[in-house]
């Protein structure tokens, strides 16, 4: 145990360095600061003309929607290899935050992770061929986690860098299973984060979600929420019911997000509710309604200023304003009508542009500025449900699939898929900075 503990706390030792490297840096510039202003005005000039080039240089690529994406690499024999179940189908992706890698889920109860070839960084991706449906996958996925039950949800520890393997590691949440925290490089169990019920029986969390900091890791159940110590592993956590007062969500919490900027949460659940709370002491601050069926997404906004809920068998992504919570601020279509799956959607890093899948197989992308729809791309043959914006570079990736249902007189053929059906696909956008 003292061991799991020790891996546990490794993340948290990570965030602890990453905000004692930025302390030193910003004393660093304060002082630097100082030596400028008394050179004289020249050289302040000069050293503010450095960084103003230096914050260009890295500035975020300021994605292009006016010309269609190329599809650069594609997935799909191995999530129907003999390995996996019969009738197998992706459910969601995400990128790493440090953008080396994405995971996938699938209906097999397995976490595939695909790491990024080098090549992708450089500028030599820009006379990549397009991947071709239908043909092998462009690699394999480098690292295989299975579940012994249905993959409820996954996120990535925030600070997570290749770099600094103690950091390297995802969680996961599944039927009658603990919180799983895992190794990303290694695949192995680092440890588990335990709920027990009142019958002193393991309840598993229908969705999990790390803070801003990462040193907690929130955990959704019905009608409340558990809130765990990142380096201490185990049964001990912090419970918060939602039902308190009869305003907050009644069902199960479904989603977890956090906001960037202003220290709160919002939890959307699967009784058409969301509710924004003070993370600090999880106070209820707003309880949104309007959602048509069970809210199955929530994601605060670049600025922290707007929340964008979507759910099941509702083709509206509703945008609120947390300043003035009165009225939905618009609404952003989707094909979701007729569906009880998890559809992803996601902002791209500057925070301009939604892009969300849907059943069509389109991927719809809307400015924020005024909800206006912007372009769509085909990405899949069947229902889009995973999107996620690569964290600094211009690609995204797509997961697609849903639960088929055959005949037993069906054929073999008949019921084969196509090479745009249950795949995953990296796309690569073009942006400001190609010349």
């Amino acid at each position: 145990m003292e061991a799991a503990e020790e891996q546990a706390a490794a993340p948290v030792a990570a965030a602890a360095d990453c905000e004692a490297a930025e302390t030193s840096v910003m004393e660093e510039d304060a002082s630097a600061e100082v030596a400028t202003a008394a050179a004289g005005e020249d050289d302040a000039a000069a050293a503010a003309a450095a960084a103003a080039a230096a914050a260009a240089a890295y500035s975020w690529p300021e994605l292009r929607f006016d010309l269609p994406p190329r599809r650069l690499h594609h997935f799909a024999d191995q999530f129907r290899s003999p390995c996996s179940s019969a009738g197998n189908f992706l459910k969601g992706v995400k990128w790493s935050p440090d953008g080396s890698s994405f995971l996938t889920s699938s209906d097999d109860n397995s976490l595939r992770l695909f790491y990024l070839p080098e090549d992708a960084y450089s500028a030599t991706a820009e006379h990549t061929a397009e991947a071709a449906v239908g043909a092998e996958d462009s690699y394999g996925a480098s690292l295989q986690v299975n579940e012994g039950e249905p993959v409820y949800d996954f996120c990535w520890y925030p600070y997570m860098s290749v770099s600094d393997p103690a950091s390297c590691v995802f969680a996961s949440t599944s039927r009658d299973h603990p919180i799983h925290l895992w190794d990303a490089a290694t695949g192995e169990l680092r440890c588990t984060y335990r709920a027990y019920d009142a019958m002193d029986e393991i309840t598993a969390a229908l969705s999990i979600s790390f803070n801003s900091t990462g040193s907690k890791l929130f955990a959704g159940y019905n009608k409340s929420i558990r809130v765990f110590d990142v380096h201490r592993p185990g049964r001990n956590f912090e419970e918060y019911s939602l039902a308190k007062g009869g305003e907050g969500p009644t069902g199960i919490v479904s989603s977890i997000s956090f906001s960037p900027q202003n220290g709160m949460l919002a939890v959307g659940s699967y009784s058409q509710t969301t509710a924004v709370y003070a993370e600090s002491n999880m106070e209820p601050l707003y309880v949104l309604h309007g959602q048509l069926g069970g809210v199955t997404q929530v994601l605060f906004s670049k600025d922290g200023n707007y929340l964008y809920t979507g759910g099941r068998k509702d083709p509206y992504i509703l945008c609120w304003d947390i300043r003035n919570t009165v009225d939905i601020v618009y609404k952003l279509y989707r094909s979701c009508d007729t569906t009880n799956q998890r559809v992803q959607f996601d902002i791209e890093p500057c925070g301009k542009h939604l892009a969300t899948g849907g059943q069509d197989g389109m991927v719809h992308i809307y400015d924020l500025q005024g909800g206006q729809w912007v372009t769509g791309f085909q990405a899949a043959a069947d229902t889009v449900n995973g999107f996620s914006f690569h964290p600094y570079l211009p690609l995204a990736t797509t997961s697609s699939g849903h639960r088929r249902f055959g005949m037993e007189d069906e054929s073999e053929e008949e019921s084969s898929l196509s090479g745009d059906e249950n795949c995953c696909s990296v796309w690569k956008f073009s942006s400001s900075q190609e010349t």
